[in-house]
């Protein structure tokens, strides 16, 4: 791509950036069209056009989305009854709030409610504690995408790169091309300053060198495995179980490399409720104090 349109490409994605970034800080605000095209310095009658092909879906897509994601903290974070998240979340009324909740998590706000309580009273070494699996993982050479901005456009990032223009054209054959689609975290996702977030993928054939992409290689090691069935936005919540309740009891401790993400199907061939993806907290034997 000439650097003129690489320059022009990367202007684009910055100013939609800026108008992601302002509909996470405040999901509740209007966010009316006319103010996110001036934000993004974008006239208003092209804007929905150039956010939808950047960003991947509409600027309403996205305020559900994070509206949604909000209301799956706030149950997580309990202390508050399914109609109260719904009304802080911006639904009318509770029937829609699970409908679209539903369809965002495979469950109903109650069901998630519920689940995450139970996790919460269980503590760590609980008989009903995640399964998991320890695993050797060789070292692995990946291409990568470096996630700028909150931890919530994290799916804008893994969208890039399934849409990637530096993709080779055979790479999206599953048997020459791609092998693994992956998410690599690096660090405390609270940390802002110290986390990185990068969408991967692994090829038995070289990707085009040059642009956005980084050539990245996750480290061999040991690792605790569980495949998590159900959708995304049950990551993080499964992630902080894992080490809040299989971690304490299991003999090992939390290493240094990434935690990885390995995404074993796709939401364009599978449900919400099918989606499986295996988790990967990478882990050493723990010492005495």
């Amino acid at each position: 791509m000439p650097s003129t349109l690489r320059r022009a490409e990367q202007s684009y994605r910055e100013r939609v950036a800026r108008v992601v970034a302002a509909i996470v800080a405040d999901p509740m605000a209007g966010h009316r069209l006319e103010d996110l095209a001036r934000l993004a310095h974008f006239s208003p009658f092209h804007f929905h056009r150039v956010y939808s092909s950047i960003a991947g879906e509409t600027v309403a897509a996205t305020v559900r989305r994070v509206r949604l994601a909000l209301a799956t903290r706030l149950l997580e974070a309990g202390g508050q009854s399914v109609t109260q998240v719904a009304m802080a979340a911006g639904y009318d009324s509770p029937q829609a709030f699970t409908r679209a909740f539903g369809q965002f998590t495979g469950q109903s706000p109650r069901e998630f409610q519920q689940q995450m309580h139970a996790a919460m009273l269980a503590g760590p070494g609980a008989s009903d504690a995640p399964a998991v699996r320890i695993v050797e993982r060789p070292a692995q050479r990946v291409q990568a995408l470096r996630h700028h901005g909150p931890p919530s456009t994290i799916p804008h990032t893994q969208r890039r790169l399934h849409l990637h223009p530096h993709l080779h054209p055979d790479l999206h054959d599953g048997t020459a091309g791609v092998t693994a689609w992956l998410g690599a975290s690096f660090g405390d996702p609270d940390d802002a300053e110290g986390f990185r977030y990068y969408a991967a993928a692994a090829s038995r054939q070289p990707w085009p060198a040059g642009g956005d992409l980084e050539t990245l290689v996750l480290p061999a090691g040991r690792y605790a495995l569980h495949c998590l069935v159900g959708p995304y936005s049950r990551i993080d919540a499964a992630i902080n179980t894992l080490h809040a309740r299989w971690l304490p009891a299991s003999g090992y401790e939390p290493d240094d490399r990434p935690t990885l993400e390995h995404y074993l199907n796709s939401p364009r061939t599978a449900t919400q409720a099918e989606l499986r993806t295996d988790l990967l907290i990478p882990i050493r034997r723990a010492t005495m104090p």
